[in-house]
């Protein structure tokens, strides 16, 4: 039977570990692994005793980004489900980031594209010294619509405008410089720094923290500032530019392992 690709345990404490598990292809995402972390969002929910969720990654590397196999398997199909993928991949972002409880991401290796937006959801990140981040749709001629208010909320406006744009690559520290990350420590001491704040979150009152979390969301840009209207209209525009003829060039530039043709000439 193949594993299922999100994984939860829920201890005493009421602290929940929920574990993206496609190691094979680094936890890229598809639609099963947010099917996945939708079911275990519901099946948390439904726990009296939950206190705190900690998410990791299974595997050398926390999260690859999508699933660029399966965004080629659901471009080509109607609008209707390319948008029913994208509305599917921003609840899953979206019900992280307004979770009544406080959420910390444990982050080693590659954390790329949507696990940017992941991360950007939690309350706290915490990254291994050999993470390594990317906000790579460009590169595929695609778009990271559903992210963009959560990023924007974790490293504001000006850092997003530099690397959702460039798609570069950036370590552990330039995320922490720039606010992505919380703290950076040796990846042997990860799973110990993660359970350092858990214990720090255990301490607080329940309700207050709830009550805390809920006004920051509403005062930000990424939480419930932004409303239903402009939430529709980012999975409209990311999942119209998945189903774009520069998409396609992207995605083709990816499986033939070359440099995107983007129609520039050198002049």
């Amino acid at each position: 039977m193949t594993a299922s690709p999100v994984l939860w345990t829920l201890d005493e404490r009421g602290v929940a570990t929920v574990t993206l598990n496609r190691p094979e292809v680094n936890n890229a995402y598809d639609g099963a692994l947010i099917a996945g972390v939708l079911a275990a969002m519901d099946d948390l929910g439904k726990k009296s005793n939950l206190r705190v969720v900690v998410l990791r990654g299974n595997g050398k590397h926390f999260q690859a980004g999508a699933d660029l196999k399966w965004i080629n398997g659901v471009r080509p199909q109607s609008t209707d489900a390319n948008e029913a993928a994208s509305r599917a991949t921003f609840e899953a972002v979206q019900r992280l980031n307004t979770l009544p409880i406080p959420t910390v991401a444990l982050v080693q290796g590659g954390c790329f594209g949507g696990g940017t937006g992941v991360i950007a959801g939690c309350d706290v990140v915490i990254a291994a010294d050999n993470a390594l981040f990317s906000i790579t749709e460009v590169r595929w001629g695609l778009t990271a619509a559903i992210i963009i208010p959560q990023l924007c909320d974790a490293i504001g406006v000006r850092q997003v405008r530099r690397y959702a744009l460039t798609g570069e690559r950036f370590g552990a520290e330039d995320a922490r410089r720039i606010g992505l990350v919380h703290e950076v420590v040796p990846l042997a001491d990860l799973e110990a720094a993660g359970a350092k704040v858990v214990e720090q979150l255990l301490a607080n009152g329940p309700e207050a923290m709830a009550e805390t979390k809920k006004l920051a969301l509403e005062s930000s840009f990424g939480g419930m500032a932004v409303d239903d209207a402009a939430y529709a209209r980012l999975v409209h525009l990311h999942s119209l530019k998945r189903q774009s003829a520069e998409a396609a060039e992207g995605l083709a530039s990816f499986a033939e392992k070359r440099a995107g043709n983007w129609g520039g000439g050198k002049g």
